[in-house]
């Protein structure tokens, strides 16, 4: 299986907000944007590993912008990690100021993918070579934040999680 790149699983999906899309003082759902990250992110990860994908867990959503009534919403998302079956998706939102044009992050989000076949037994995909320093940052971190959900989770004793010790010793 060859290795890819993140540029490899890149999606972009934009779309305006809708009236129906919206709380009573005229911003988008956060449900709404939890979804449309959802969707960019599992074909970020169904470009990396070529298969089926199930969304394994939403690890971090900052909801750091209100999104208004008729804004254009632009969710980049690719892949920050690849496992042995899972994946990291890093995802970036992004919303267009209506007069100027110029976008501004609003919010972001990581969720993780497991590729799986028909009868949705895990499938391994390939790994992930970042390139820029932005994608070589995230796939660093990426480790911490699994080891992190391991310990947490009980399925990872915290002496072996070397990376998280890293930061602390």
């Amino acid at each position: 299986m060859q290795a890819k790149s993140p540029k490899d699983s890149r999606t972009i999906v934009t779309d305006l907000v809708l009236p129906s899309e919206t709380n009573p003082i005229g911003n988008m759902f956060g449900g709404e944007l939890l979804a449309r990250m959802d969707r960019a992110a599992s074909i970020a990860a169904r470009r990396h590993s070529r298969r089926i994908v199930v969304t394994a867990s939403v690890n971090h959503v900052a909801f750091n912008k209100m999104i208004p009534l008729g804004s254009v919403v632009t969710v980049e998302a690719a892949v920050s990690r690849a496992f042995k079956t899972s994946m990291e998706v890093y995802m970036d939102v992004w919303i267009e100021d209506r007069e100027s044009g110029i976008k501004s992050k609003a919010n972001e989000a990581i969720y993780t993918f497991v590729a799986v076949n028909e009868s949705g037994t895990p499938m391994e995909v390939p790994q992930l070579i970042p390139e820029t320093d932005l994608e070589k940052a995230r796939y660093e971190a990426a480790l911490r934040r699994k080891q992190l959900s391991l310990v947490l989770a009980g399925k990872m004793k915290p002496h072996d999680a070397t990376e998280l010790k890293a930061l602390f010793v």
